[in-house]
């Protein structure tokens, strides 16, 4: 077993995220591992650049409301608990709402992560749906 000291909260780029976000390190695997996780929050209204992963994309929504879009998709509300999964290169982008802090655990692997351009301001308050109905 290793207690593993993670490196410090991290704030993250203006090239690829609107607004604020920062990023706490999980995991993040050697040699063999390519598996990644971060915690990430978002301040109200901050969000991802449009980008794809490689290997796909999991998140899990610890807290707030999250907004997340496949290109060409609508904009899901997801809530602590819901897990949005992202294939392989499809293009998405995932933020908190306009009005809510929003934190989520990113798991992906590999470091293929394909960075787009900005998303719009009116791409971002396109219609919405749940992620769940019930």
């Amino acid at each position: 077993m290793e207690i593993v000291q993670p490196p410090a909260t991290a704030k993250l780029p203006a090239e690829m995220f609107t607004g604020d976000a920062w990023a706490d390190v999980i995991y993040r695997g050697e040699g063999l591992s390519r598996a990644r996780a971060n915690m990430v929050r978002f301040a109200p209204g901050a969000r991802t650049a449009w980008h794809s992963h490689g290997l796909g994309q999991t998140l899990y929504i610890v807290e707030g409301l999250a907004l997340i879009q496949s290109r060409g998709g609508d904009i899901v509300e997801a809530h602590p608990g819901d897990v949005i999964f992202t294939p392989a290169g499809e293009e998405h982008w995932h933020g908190a709402a306009p009005d809510r802090f929003m934190a989520h655990i990113a798991l992906w692997e590999g470091d293929e992560v394909d960075w787009l351009e900005h998303v719009t301001d009116d791409q971002y308050t396109g219609s919405r749906r749940p992620a769940r109905t019930f």
